[in-house]
């Protein structure tokens, strides 16, 4: 089987490409965003790509050329299975409902008036969301009915930005802080707030509905899991100080003993009945009971802290983590 593999610098095709000239796997290099592309995988078997929901040019066409692809016989990474509800709230909603899986109650509106009366009736406080953006900078706990209608208006008018540059600064000041990166880390999040990056500038907004969550207190952690085919790799992940959020936080607590294992059986049963090739489950807990946050495919390539996996019968398996190989070996059936 020869790959085609879309190189993107710091993501999962880095490792992809090292695996197959170890492993003497055929494999090309392809540019998706050269007009020929169907061309240049017309000699390769499958086609991978861990595309980014930040670049808005894989925003523009990256699902859609992966299906297409799909449909023309070739195996692909991600598949449409995987894939169709990445970065988008609105589909994981009408999906998790569907399966009645222990979603997170989530209230979403295409009218203004809806939603305004909706607010004015429902006890506060809730969550808000845009359906894009990760490491919750798209994310903000509404504490009043001014502040809700403020955000329902501001939806059905000028709309919300897909990248909100004063939050990375004010996240990156806390690294910084916490010298976890350096001044010119720092100064380039500065920088953003004033000079608009492509992703921003070329990106329309989102506007026309509104998307709340109800806000579940006393949790001081969220579960990631990790599910690759029969692999389940898991940690909790710390809030930040002063905040409700851990998503974007990079407090890793990996310590396997603590990660509740209702977790780990969920996504695993969550992963197989929707039939993902990857699966990245969030999980906070309200009266103890494990709910679904939302699911992801795309997620950092580094797991290298975690202790090991679990396998579809739940034993856990000591073994040093390399995520981007589980991958390919799954994709390629090589496990």
């Amino acid at each position: 089987m020869k790959v085609a593999i879309c190189e993107r610098k710091g993501s999962f095709s880095d490792y992809w490409k090292i695996y197959c000239e170890k492993k003497c796997i055929p494999f090309k290099v392809v540019d998706v965003y050269r007009n020929d592309i169907l061309e240049q995988i017309a000699d390769c078997d499958a086609f991978m790509w861990h595309f980014s929901h930040l670049d808005y040019k894989d925003a523009l066409f990256a699902k859609q050329l992966l299906y297409s692809i799909e449909l023309s016989g070739k195996k692909v990474f991600p598949d449409f299975r995987t894939v169709w509800h990445f970065d988008d709230k609105l589909g994981q909603k009408y999906l998790f409902e569907s399966i009645n899986a222990p979603l997170v109650p989530t209230y979403v509106f295409y009218t203004k008036e809806d939603a305004l009366d909706w607010i004015n009736r429902v006890t506060l406080p809730k969550v808000f969301k845009l359906r894009g953006g990760a490491g919750a900078s798209n994310v903000c706990l509404v504490r009043s009915r001014r502040q809700g209608v403020k955000l329902i208006k501001k939806a059905f008018s000028s709309g919300f930005e897909q990248y909100n540059s004063f939050y990375l600064l004010k996240e990156r000041y806390r690294k910084f802080c916490q010298k976890e990166i350096g001044l010119t880390f720092l100064l380039k999040s500065f920088l953003r707030c004033f000079i608009k990056p492509d992703f921003l500038r070329l990106s329309p907004k989102e506007k026309g509905y509104v998307y709340f969550q109800d806000f579940i207190s006393g949790n001081e952690t969220d579960t990631r899991i990790v599910v690759v085919g029969n692999k389940i790799i898991g940690e909790r992940r710390g809030v930040r100080k002063g905040d409700f959020r851990a998503s974007g936080s990079h407090i890793l607590l990996p310590d396997v003993s603590k990660v509740d294992i209702r977790c780990v059986k969920l996504a695993y049963e969550l992963s197989v009945e929707l039939k993902l090739q990857i699966g990245v489950f969030d999980f906070i807990h309200h009266n103890g009971m494990p709910l679904v946050v939302e699911v992801s495919y795309g997620t950092d390539p580094d797991y290298t802290e975690c202790e090991g996996y679990w396998d579809e019968k739940l034993a856990f398996v000591h073994s040093p983590i390399n995520l981007p190989e589980i991958i390919i070996e799954n994709f390629l059936n090589l496990h």
